[in-house]
């Protein structure tokens, strides 16, 4: 400890140099840094419907429309035009119009009227395009110039643009937000006006570094692009907070900076870490989740934890050193009010609240074991990948003799135009055309079913693959499956979109067992459904293990690791079941995460006022040390708390991202619930348990009256 102090003091120009040179280099690194929009991509590799997209990739080299552009007011020659010219566009794989369905030199008054109004209704031509990964919005721009005024362009291309775009705005936005909160607290709680502008450069640098750092990683899910900055500064701001207080304090005792700032690292060291380490394993136990967003939401925030606390115990002293003249100058009075007689109320207020907690802490826990979660990120969005195969719109209608032009459109439209249109895609081993239409035939009688197409039911399963040409029989079959769409009339998720993919996956079983694949976006927010509720006891049951091992350590107590989980899971409990009882739902990230974050950041609240307790019950009796441990605490806990609930809630003020909303009013609420609790219940518990915590921990050493002494010495 003596060497590392030492250096952090001596080599202070080297250290500041060092951290900017990191700064400039990984900031530079992030806009290289990927960031993946599909949730889906995050299903492990054993879950169905990313076995049945493997094999769908690898078999299937036709690709499936992923968006669909509207040309207004336009004929048929300049729509074929159109898209010869959209065909052209880098990143455009392949364009389908109404020449791939009927022969546009025939009057079109002699065609289907329902195939005919898919692509071309009223003037306006509806054009399907299979757009490149990443190329959404390059295409849109390119595209809706082609299509002249008044075109639109939409679909799951063009949400994934926007989801990464919005990623990023969304980090803007909060921090809009955030940053002059965070300002106005760190003003109110320091006596410097320099030292909040101190806080936030030795932050931020760690969060530039962490950011920048993922280039190593390849890629980060949009969550963790928008959630991960905004949470490594509310997690970890307060450990630059405690550094310069300890400093303040210690200069009152030396007169020499140096010799303070080396007190005050060694003071703080253990401390922060002991905090930083409770944060660190609560997001440690996100990487167990089998849905791989945990982890990598989990890597990305364990990351941010130890670059911040590196950032705060070796670049803020070096920094501070080197201009604490600069502090000196710009102090001012404290304007933040003691908070002594807090500790008072909350023991006089013991008994009514524990009694309160204990009366709604069974149905809270009861009520957020039955939240109901919702899975995509944007349930309004339009259906993606596999079911943007429908967005071409047809009747599903297919000429018995082969039509390359008609096959192509069965293959990728849609049989109707349902308000709700989710799409299953099946794949199962080829060369048995007769069974395929007996099992396109029973996919046709399940409830909520709308349409079947396939080889057998488009084409017919009379006619031999081999007499068509490639063109008509690759929308079709690959080497070795047959694939099949089925149209449903269900939103992506819910009762009745599961109900129908669970049936959808019984009749191929029937027919073909467990070599019949199926996939779609219904497909893979079943199996999240499916991976979310044993993942949530995974996350909690290794949050909570770690974590009272951490604490088991810390007070060395056989009971107050129990006292301070109760407090902060009750808290937690409390937050997750308010949806149950509003009759809502709320974002599966958001339940996951809110889980690991708030007991692994809040409980530090816990830790600070327990150990005051501890060290204060070695000199005065229960009340006088509870009181006391609570008043000389609270100014910090609540700093902190104000800090991690304005983060929460400039997420849920300036995303547009459900997903990343649920998580800012989870973590905004819950955090000033674990202010309450840690604030009230805490202290109640330990008032009435403090005989079982003398006994139960290890070296207590409480204070007890002497014969003939006071029992009640002067309070605090």
């Amino acid at each position: 400890m003596e060497k590392i102090v030492f250096f952090i003091t001596e080599r202070r120009r080297t250290i500041l140099v060092a951290f900017a040179a990191l700064a400039v280099l990984f900031g530079a690194m992030i806009p290289m840094v990927e960031v993946n929009d599909d949730l889906a991509g995050y299903l492990p590799p054993d879950a169905p419907s990313t076995k049945a997209l493997d094999v769908m990739d690898r078999e299937f080299t036709a690709p499936l429309p992923n968006a669909e552009l509207t040309a207004p007011d336009v004929t048929i020659p300049e729509a074929m035009e159109m898209k010869a010219a959209l065909a052209k566009l880098p990143g455009v794989s392949d364009v389908i119009w109404l020449d791939d369905v009927y022969d546009v030199r025939q009057p079109i008054g002699m065609g289907d009227p329902d195939t005919i109004d898919e692509f071309y209704k009223d003037g306006d031509a509806l054009f399907s395009l299979a757009v490149d990964d990443g190329m959404g919005e390059d295409v849109e721009a390119a595209a809706t110039r082609i299509a002249g005024e008044g075109a639109t362009m939409e679909g799951a291309a063009m949400e994934s643009s926007e989801i990464v775009g919005a990623a990023e705005t969304e980090i803007i936005g909060a921090l809009k937000i955030l940053l002059p909160l965070v300002v106005i607290i760190l003003i109110l709680a320091t006596s410097s006006w320099a030292e909040p502008l101190y806080f936030l450069i030795v932050i931020g640098v760690s969060i530039v570094i962490n950011m920048g750092t993922n280039i190593f990683l390849g890629e980060v899910s949009f969550i963790t692009y928008a959630v991960s900055p905004i949470l490594q500064l509310a997690c970890s701001l307060d450990y630059a907070v405690f550094l310069l207080h300890s400093f303040d304090e210690h200069r009152r005792k030396h007169e020499d900076p140096l010799t303070a700032m080396r007190a005050a690292i060694k003071e703080s060291m253990s401390v922060v870490a002991a905090s930083a380490a409770t944060t660190v394993f609560g997001f440690f136990a996100l990487n167990f989740m089998n849905f791989r967003i945990g982890a990598d939401l989990g890597i990305n925030l364990m990351k941010g934890i130890a670059l911040s606390f590196a950032s705060v115990m070796i670049l803020l002293p070096a920094l501070t050193l080197l201009t604490y003249k600069f502090i000196d100058r710009t102090r001012h009075r404290p304007f933040m009010p003691g908070f002594k007689r807090i500790g008072r109320a909350a023991s006089f207020a013991a008994v009514p609240v524990v009694a309160i907690v204990l009366l709604i802490v069974v149905p809270c826990f009861l009520g957020q074991g039955r939240t109901e979660f919702v899975y995509n990120y944007d349930v309004d969005a339009e259906v993606a990948s596999v079911e943007e195969a429908a967005s071409a719109g047809s009747d599903g209608t297919a000429a018995p003799n082969g039509d390359t032009a008609t096959a192509t459109a069965a293959a990728t439209a849609a049989p109707n135009g349902d308000e709700h249109e989710t799409i299953i895609a099946l794949l199962v081993p080829r060369g048995e055309p007769a069974k395929e239409k007996l099992l396109s035939d029973a996919l046709k009688r399940i409830d909520h079913v709308t349409g079947v197409v396939s080889y057998a039911t488009e084409v017919g399963a009379e006619i031999p693959a081999g007499f068509l040409t490639e063109d008509v029989t690759d929308n079709f079959y690959s080497e070795n499956y047959a694939r099949i769409i089925v149209y449903t009339d269900t939103p992506p998720e819910g009762d009745e979109a599961f109900r129908a993919v669970e049936d959808v996956n019984a009749a191929s079983a029937e027919y073909y067992g467990g070599e019949a694949l199926s996939l779609g976006e219904s497909v893979n927010t079943y199996d999240m459904s499916n991976l979310v509720r044993s993942d949530n006891v995974t996350v909690n049951l290794i949050a909570i293990i770690s974590i009272f091992f951490v604490l088991l350590i810390t007070f060395r107590s056989a009971l107050l690791p129990f006292i301070l989980l109760l407090t902060i899971e009750t808290s937690i409990w409390i937050n997750l079941s308010i949806p149950y009882f509003e009759g809502s739902s709320i974002n599966f990230l958001g339940y996951l995460v809110l889980s690991a974050v708030q007991l692994g950041t809040t409980v530090d609240y816990a830790i600070l006022l327990t150990n005051k307790y501890l060290t204060l019950r070695r000199a005065l009796p229960t009340r006088a040390a509870v009181e006391g441990a609570l008043g000389e605490s609270f100014r910090s806990i609540l700093v902190s708390a104000a800090v991690l609930s304005a983060a929460g809630f400039s997420l849920y003020g300036s995303a547009t991202n459900p997903a990343v909303t649920e998580i800012g009013l989870l973590l905004g609420r819950g955090t000033l619930l674990s202010l309450l609790m840690v604030s009230f219940f805490l202290p109640a518990m330990l008032l009435l348990c403090d005989r079982a915590i003398g006994k139960l921990t290890y070296k207590s050493s409480f204070w007890r009256p002497a014969r003939g002494a006071s029992a009640h010495p002067e309070r605090l």
